[in-house]
């Protein structure tokens, strides 16, 4: 199966206009973070040459002097569970075989996996996945994860038809993902509810879980941190009390700021 995916490098110096050749090039720093980026768009839209999430991989290169690997996996409806995850998956085990991404201090691929919405859904299933292969992931940094249950949270029902996108819109979306037939509850939808798998005991990545104050599948966000806790991972929660969904895509608000120093310092190992 052929998968594109769009890398984004630090621009060489001493080559105004590098060729293509020059993209596997041996990174020349001692330590270069590889994040393997997955776009939003609740599995069904946007993709990884949308304007807006090329733009955010090349602030992520700059502001976290890193390698991006956007992936534009299958979206739904037509390609439904799991095909998103096995494109994540894929694209996983290419990055972590790739030499040239090998930093010099320890000649390893420091691999993070980052995504907004869908984006940060697939991040959590391609991480247990890797935790499960013994594949290393430094990492996991999940942008308003777009989770959920059946279950109405009292977020759902307060924030529901103010900011974007609505519980019909959101139930759709699931419906259009999910096997036919299938609930919120299933563990892609809801991975600690009743059909969860527990994490305890599993080496998984430590976690970044950006949460916006304003996002009405906030509770179940939350719910994710709060689990990711119990089974005795490393989660930092970063919650945004005023921030809508999306926020990260523009700096032009102080919480996009704040979230770019927090995976700038949750990706470098000097915090910088």
């Amino acid at each position: 199966m052929n998968l594109l995916c769009r890398i984004y490098r630090p621009a060489f110096t001493e080559e105004p206009q590098p060729s293509l050749i020059d993209l596997e090039k041996p990174v020349d720093a001692e330590f270069v973070p590889v994040i393997v980026f997955f776009h939003g768009g609740s599995f069904a839209h946007s993709s990884a040459n949308s304007a807006i999430y090329d733009t955010l991989c090349r602030r992520l290169v700059g502001i976290c002097k890193a390698i991006v690997v956007s992936v534009n996996y299958r979206r739904a409806p037509e390609n439904r569970y799991p095909c998103a995850y096995d494109d994540g998956w894929l694209a996983l085990k290419w990055v972590s075989s790739r030499s040239w991404l090998q930093s010099k201090i320890d000649s390893k691929v420091h691999i993070f996996l980052a995504g907004d919405s869908s984006g940060g859904n697939i991040v959590h299933s391609v991480a247990l996945r890797a935790a499960e292969a013994e594949i290393e992931v430094s990492g996991n940094i999940l942008l308003n994860p777009m989770f959920g249950g059946e279950e109405r949270t009292e977020s759902e029902k307060k924030l529901d038809g103010k900011y974007f996108v609505g519980i019909r819109e959101r139930d759709w979306y699931w419906r259009a993902f999910l096997p036919e037939g299938e609930n919120r509850d299933h563990p892609a939808c809801n991975p600690f509810g009743p059909r969860g798998k527990s994490l305890e005991g599993i080496k998984f990545p430590k976690s970044l879980v950006v949460v916006a104050g304003l996002d009405l599948i906030q509770d179940w966000q939350l719910a994710y941190a709060k689990g990711l806790e119990k089974a005795g991972q490393e989660v930092k929660l970063l919650f945004l009390e005023q921030a809508t969904i999306g926020f990260y895509l523009l700096p032009n608000n102080n919480h996009f700021y704040t979230v770019m120093n927090e995976i700038s310092s949750f990706v470098n190992p000097n915090g910088k």
